[in-house]
């Protein structure tokens, strides 16, 4: 038979082998942990968000602000008409969020379920404006018809709701049949300005906001909100968006006081939910 002291050393000895044992576990897991643990703190977030153009500069202060509480979001922007960035969502296009300058994109898009139910808000309001470049000597919408105004941008209203805007304004002006030849149209609001700005159009029409961030133009009349549909941005997170929880997470930081801070700022007004 064993005595107590071999006993207690036996004890000790499978003591030592079981801590052992753990400790060599550990060594294994611990870096296997950290690892796993590193790689879901530094997982990196890109958003992709296809907002319209007139909100180019605004949007993009907007997400700098946004990645300074949110510091491992990234954001791939794609700026462009309503119409045309609403297709490109229809067609597939990889977007987490859509941001447009018309209520009818999003209505498009929502009817066919391609937004995430709940997450749609009507953010902002806008003016539309006719502009002419500075030198210009237009007075008025009157003044379209005149002979010393030959071309007149607006965006082209298949896609472009600020074109929209503009035909239904033309129409309720009783201008539009008087005008229709001058027309040219631009892709989007921001090449509706570069148009005029360059002296390639002699007037045009685009919103307040973007009238505001040019020195080559100025403002000659603001159109009345009863001569088109109201002017409203509406956001919503895309249903096949690869990040819906961030996503969300951007839509809602949309309608926080700082972020409508930077909207207002900017020249916009602020739609009531």
């Amino acid at each position: 038979m064993r005595s107590a002291k071999e006993k207690t050393r036996a004890v000790r000895v499978a003591g030592r082998r079981d801590a052992c044992g753990h400790i060599f576990a550990l060594l294994i897991l611990c870096p296997l942990v950290m690892t796993l643990s590193g790689c879901h703190d530094n997982k990196r977030v890109s958003l992709t968000i296809s907002a319209a153009a007139s909100l180019q500069e605004t949007l993009e202060e907007v997400e700098t602000l946004y990645r300074f509480g949110h510091t491992k979001v990234d954001f791939r922007n794609n700026f462009g008409s309503s119409g045309t960035l609403a297709r490109e969502i229809e067609e597939g296009a990889p977007v987490d969020a859509f941001i447009s300058a018309a209520a009818k994109p999003m209505d498009d898009l929502e009817g066919k379920g391609l937004i995430v139910t709940g997450t749609r808000a009507n953010l902002l309001h806008n003016s539309l404006v006719l502009i002419a470049p500075l030198g210009s000597t237009l007075q008025g919408f009157a003044g379209l018809g005149d002979r010393s105004t030959r071309l007149i941008a607006i965006g082209d209203p298949a896609s472009v709701p600020a074109g929209q805007y503009a035909q239904q304004t033309l129409n309720a002006l009783h201008l539009y049949d008087q005008v229709k030849g001058k027309l040219v149209l631009g892709k989007d609001v921001r090449q509706v300005l570069t148009y005029v700005e360059t002296g390639n159009a002699d007037a045009g029409f685009v919103y307040a906001t973007d009238a505001q961030i040019s020195r080559l133009v100025r403002v000659v009349a603001i159109a009345p909100e009863s001569a088109h549909e109201p002017i409203v941005y509406p956001a919503a997170v895309v249903k096949t968006s690869e990040n819906p929880e961030e996503a969300r997470s951007f839509v809602e930081f949309l309608g926080t006081p700082e972020a409508k801070g930077i909207f207002t700022k900017h020249g916009y007004t602020l739609a009531s939910q």
